[in-house]
């Protein structure tokens, strides 16, 4: 793989500003926000009321601490537009979750939102190593979802030919990548492994594809799945993160050069580190939930916005803004399995260690009286269906989960493709416990 890092004249200038040039920055337009919210929104009025707090009382960032946090229940409360802070005339797009859980969350942009978010995403992509003139196999989701026309508004501003393939067709993928001859792929690491699945069904060597950059993004991945993912295809694979309800992706980006984190774009977020038991903030570099709060947003502005996710941030490398370390685990995905916490990026690290298995599995709990059990359907890889290669592979993943993760498990070896696959996010676990 040939280094992509952008030399310093391509990079916004505040990408390598001062600490004190970014936080004046952020102060400046953290008091335009919040004052932005208050009175436009009549759902932040109400609350900071309710809690007393005002954004006159912001003298410094780290008065944040005083406002009140937002959650995803918010959003559901006030659906659909209730906590726009402009009127819907003057909002360009509406985006959404697949309300598969209850009603979804709603977000709309403004004409300034969209164009925000396309140069972040074309910051992401340079910082992956892409440049104008790159063709951009582009298979996020189209729709109500923000990752395919995100990352398709950010990939034209960059300069880049995008191919608007979205997710599914996976032979046709295959196709088009191999026709098409993209230098880029964006997609979501689940579904990266059905795509290098379908070109080895095909007989293909993937390391003689045209790709040299995949950004992934959308949900958890480990750091031992890159690795899988830039030996199979000889490329540089990068994180980016984000989420609907701060814009989409693109809210921070690792940078090919360091891979050690992802660079958050701290001239439009804050980003906090909270206990997310008591809501405390924490100091950087201890382990904690990321909140953020938005500082340009014009149309659904976030006020301390609790992702779930689990992080810590840590200083800037390869650009002055903060690091958020590689995200692995939403406390709201964490798994309780007798006392132990188990999140499945633990499950993903451990299958990635046995050579007699595929990277595809799902996790599913039960429960037998009082007592909860989780079984892991994996696929064994190929050349490895037989019996006794099966019982060898589940015996050497229950050890390495028992013995990292600290539970027992029951593990279920199944034929290759037998796992459902994913367009999209993966589903990693089915919890068929009942609900008390």
């Amino acid at each position: 793989m040939q280094p992509l890092a952008p030399e310093k004249k391509e990079l916004d200038p505040i990408e390598t500003a001062s600490r004190d040039e970014i936080e004046a920055l952020q102060f400046h337009r953290m008091k335009r926000s919040l004052k932005h919210a208050f009175e436009n929104s009549p759902f932040y009025r109400k609350r900071f009321i309710e809690h007393d707090a005002h954004p006159e009382d912001l003298k410094s960032l780290a008065d944040i601490a005083r406002f009140p946090f937002t959650t995803k229940q918010d959003l559901r409360d006030t659906y659909p537009f209730g906590m726009f802070a402009v009127p819907q005339s003057r909002l360009v797009r509406i985006h959404g979750s697949s309300g598969t859980t209850g009603k979804p969350t709603v977000v709309g942009y403004t004409q300034a939102d969209i164009d925000h978010w396309a140069n972040l995403i074309a910051r992401s992509i340079r910082a992956a190593g892409g440049r104008r003139g790159d063709i951009l196999h582009n298979a996020y989701g189209y729709g109500l979802f923000t990752g395919g026309l995100g990352a398709h508004y950010g990939a034209e501003r960059l300069g880049c030919t995008v191919v608007p393939i979205s997710g599914g067709m996976t032979e046709r993928q295959v196709t088009l990548i191999n026709d098409f001859r993209p230098r880029i792929i964006m997609v979501t690491p689940s579904y990266m492994l059905s795509i290098l699945d379908e070109f080895r069904r095909q007989g293909l060597d993937p390391r003689e594809s045209s790709l040299e950059i995949g950004i992934f993004g959308a949900e958890p991945w480990t750091n031992s799945m890159r690795q899988e993912i830039e030996e199979a295809f000889d490329m540089h694979a990068v994180d980016i993160y984000g989420l609907s309800e701060v814009m989409g992706p693109g809210v921070a980006m690792e940078c090919v050069e360091t891979k050690d984190g992802l660079h958050f774009w701290e001239d439009h977020f804050y980003p906090e580190i909270i206990d997310p038991t008591t809501g405390e903030v924490l100091p950087d570099g201890e382990m904690g939930e990321l909140v953020i709060t938005t500082l340009t947003k014009e149309g659904l502005p976030m006020v301390r916005y609790r992702t779930r996710d689990l992080t810590r941030l840590l200083p800037g490398t390869a650009r002055s803004m903060r690091r958020i370390e590689k995200i692995t685990g939403r406390s709201d995905d964490m798994i309780i399995l007798r006392g132990v916490n188990v999140f499945p990026t633990q499950i993903e690290e451990q299958i990635l260690k046995c050579t007699g298995l595929a990277p595809h599995f799902q996790i599913e709990l039960s429960r037998s009286g009082r007592m909860d059990s989780m079984i892991v359907h994996v696929e064994c890889a190929p050349g490895r269906t037989d019996d006794a290669a099966r019982t060898q592979s589940a015996k050497e993943l229950a050890h390495h989960i028992k013995s990292v993760v600290g539970v027992s498990t029951r593990i279920e070896v199944c034929d290759p493709g037998s796992v459902a696959r994913s367009e999209g996010k993966a589903k990693r676990v089915v919890d068929n416990r009942p609900r008390t």
